[in-house]
């Protein structure tokens, strides 16, 4: 039992310490080796057609990239 309350310990200190530096420099953890955008690979799957979710996504980003060009202001 004293092994589950010292790994529980420890755990809630990682925890607070990874707050605590959330908290002073307001940035996410992230990963280290950039994931697959890092490889060129723009999608998780191999596919040749995007999901409807994928497509929806991509549709909204071209419609922002265009109302961005044609802006007057």
């Amino acid at each position: 039992m004293s092994t589950f309350i010292a790994a529980f310990v420890v755990l809630l200190a990682f925890f607070f310490l990874m707050s605590i530096g959330y908290l002073i420099k307001k940035k996410e953890v992230a990963g280290s080796c950039g994931g697959l955008g890092a490889l060129g690979i723009d999608k998780a799957c191999d596919c040749d057609d995007p999901c409807d979710k994928r497509k929806a996504k991509m549709a909204e980003q071209e419609r922002r990239e265009k109302l961005a060009q044609n802006r007057i202001i």
